[in-house]
């Protein structure tokens, strides 16, 4: 996320570390690059302009130059600056009203029916609600289709008319089904067009007027840039929507749209969508994202990730088995698959601070783990349950077994009996000490 964008502003810094003293000459020369490093990422060039501006304003004004840790002052003025750009405060979703109406809108191809999905699955998950999915895109072949797909993987309910063809009519029945069947929550998938036009932006205005949402949301990807930006602003002049959600921000390694779109349309970015799994939603965090840009990481992030993926029932059952020295392969793989419910693998080591830029120029395969399962798949329930048994002879009909190098199988033995000393340091007196000192990093 944003590799691009992080990599430039971080040699854009580096020009200040190659002096022995701070000027106004180079501090103007690290804002050059700043400003192209915006403007590569596919912000706006005036609102590129003014943020290096007003950052040269602050850096002079708080004398930088005369500073004892000038680079680091510098920095933390860029991340203040980015902060504000991007919306200063997370903005929450408005779920006052009973039921809670959602309308979803964007182009076609900007993720509104995954996202639908997701926001129902974050909702019912956080919020307790009873979600309701609305199938208003009567043009799109399989539209409907694909929108009960989606809810069925959330567990929703979806409201479809396959006979009816105007989508207005179609919102006005959801309503009346979602207060008969006690849906406290209903969200509105609309029909979006490859470009802008006047059917649609006319369509989607009359679903507004005749459903008045609760919230409008409106759907862009965040790979397209500046033409997310554009298209924004058009919506907004039309639906005067309450915030916007980036897709696909996995796959953005510039960020024009995340750094520009607040400053266009004057509205929040209230969540971004991280992966293609339906959990892969988080609420947008202005500051959060702003030290994963700089490469300080998100640990704050990470660990709400964790507990939200995070068995009490489990962490119990493997701690009796760490306490009665019975930790075995089924638990380590156990393990293995709460860390890939998190997340993209490069993700989350991206918000671990300083980790972000060692992996820059390294790809993470987030099938890493798969040859682990098929060693372990490829063991007998006595090895699975008693790791002491495993010999020579058993590595090898395990190595055969799985298609996989004995090299390969005694890394993973190695790999798991680092976990289990780890585990029982956990358990142990060090345990504390350990969770202070991961609660310091940053």
């Amino acid at each position: 996320m944003f590799d691009n964008l992080s990599n430039k502003l971080d040699k854009a810094f580096q020009v200040l570390k190659g002096h022995g003293k701070i000027t106004e000459i180079n501090v103007a020369e690290t804002l050059k690059e700043v400003r192209r490093a915006l403007l590569d990422a596919d912000v706006n060039f005036k609102i590129a302009k003014e943020f290096t501006s007003r950052v040269k304003d602050k850096a002079l004004g708080q004398k930088v130059l005369t500073s004892l840790q000038p680079g680091q002052l510098l920095v933390k003025i860029v991340k203040d600056e980015l902060v504000d750009l991007m919306g200063a405060n997370a903005v929450g979703i408005n779920l006052d009203t009973k039921p809670t109406i959602i309308l979803m809108s964007g182009l076609q191809g900007s993720g509104k029916t995954t996202f639908t999905g997701k926001l129902a699955l974050y909702l019912k998950k956080k919020h307790n609600k009873k979600p309701l999915l609305v199938a208003c895109d009567v043009y799109r072949p399989a539209a409907i289709d694909q929108l009960g797909i989606v809810a069925e993987q959330v567990g929703a309910a979806i409201y479809e008319d396959r006979e009816e063809k105007n989508p207005v009519e179609i919102a006005k029945a959801a309503l009346e089904f979602a207060k008969t069947n006690q849906h406290d929550l209903v969200l509105i998938d609309t029909a979006g067009r490859l470009a802008v036009d006047e059917v649609l932006m006319e369509e989607i205005k009359a679903i507004h007027k005749a459903v008045n949402p609760s919230e409008t949301l409106f759907v862009v990807d965040s790979m397209t840039g500046q033409d997310a930006v554009n298209t924004a602003k058009t919506f907004n002049d039309i639906l005067n929507f309450d915030g916007v959600v980036l897709t696909k921000l996995d796959g953005d390694t510039r960020g024009g749209a995340a750094l520009s779109i607040k400053s266009v349309v004057d509205k929040p970015i209230k969540f971004i969508g991280t992966g293609e799994k339906m959990e892969a939603l988080d609420v947008f965090y202005p500051e959060r994202m702003a030290d994963r840009i700089l490469g300080m990481g998100d640990v704050v992030s990470l660990v709400e990730r964790a507990q939200e993926q995070f068995d009490q029932e489990e962490a119990r059952r493997i701690n009796k088995k760490i306490a009665k020295n019975q930790f075995g392969y089924d638990d380590f793989l156990s393990q293995i698959q709460q860390v890939k419910k998190m997340g993209n693998m490069k993700d989350l080591m991206g918000m671990i601070p300083g980790v972000g830029k060692m992996m820059k120029d390294i790809d993470v395969d987030d099938n890493a783990f798969q040859g682990i399962e098929v060693i372990i798949g490829s063991m007998t329930p006595k090895e699975r349950t008693q790791p002491q048994l495993m010999n020579h002879s058993r590595k090898t009909r395990i190595a055969k077994g799985s298609g996989k190098t004995m090299q390969e199988v005694n890394q993973l033995i190695k790999q798991f009996e680092q976990m289990s000393k780890m585990m029982k340091m956990m358990q142990g007196g060090k345990g504390k000490q350990m969770m202070q000192a991961l609660q310091n990093i940053k």
